[in-house]
């Protein structure tokens, strides 16, 4: 008798990185398709969105969370709750990566699963001339060193930002026809940057 993963009809996806990432620009862009210019302080917001896919009813939960680092607590409590997890970190601000590094960790460790769900976001591409951060280092670290998926995106400019979000989803175990486009993701990647080992998609349902 084969037995078939159960797939989720609620799940909840938490956006953390340093402040000023552009965390809230991602989610406002995905669930309104706006852009603010204007950066606004957040602490944390909880926005939640229910689908209909092919007659089953799914409730998407998205936490945009603080930047600033001073609620140690709540943001434990945010991880503790969570299914999948976004990264974010801008290309033209090199802090901002370590900060993402340290999530990673405490990620982890709240959550004592090494196939965690996650996402690393290099968000801000559309300020390629101002880039302090190497894609293909990023890449490198983040799919061989910490088997996690990783892209580049621009809220601005709404590129890969519906991508993101499909493999958030996907790796949390949603129904599969919520992520049809989720292997052209890799079609994003240079072609020379050499041969990387399959993900582990312990976490992942299949994509048909």
């Amino acid at each position: 008798m084969s037995l078939q993963v159960k797939e989720k009809t609620h799940v909840r996806l938490v956006f953390l990185g340093a402040a000023g990432v552009g965390k809230t620009a991602l989610i406002r862009r995905f669930l309104q398709d706006t852009f603010e210019t204007k950066h606004r302080r957040t602490v944390e917001e909880l926005h939640s969105k229910e689908y209909d896919i092919s007659g089953v009813k799914v409730t998407i939960e998205i936490m945009d969370t603080s930047g600033s680092y001073s609620f140690p607590a709540m943001r434990k409590l945010s991880i503790q709750n969570s299914d999948a997890f976004a990264l974010v970190y801008a290309i033209d601000d090199p802090g901002s990566l370590e900060a993402v590094k340290s999530l990673r960790d405490e990620i982890l460790e709240v959550k004592e699963d090494k196939f965690t769900p996650i996402v690393v976001v290099g968000n801000k591409t559309d300020r390629e001339g101002e880039r302090q951060v190497s894609s293909d280092d990023v890449l490198s670290t983040v799919e061989l060193d910490w088997n996690n998926s990783f892209l580049e995106a621009s809220a601005k400019e709404n590129e890969n930002v519906l991508e993101l979000f499909r493999e958030l989803l996907q790796q949390a175990n949603l129904p599969s026809c919520l992520s049809p486009a989720l292997r052209r993701r890799r079609e994003t990647f240079p072609k020379d940057s050499g041969v990387r080992p399959p993900m582990n998609k312990t976490n992942s349902c299949s994509v048909s």
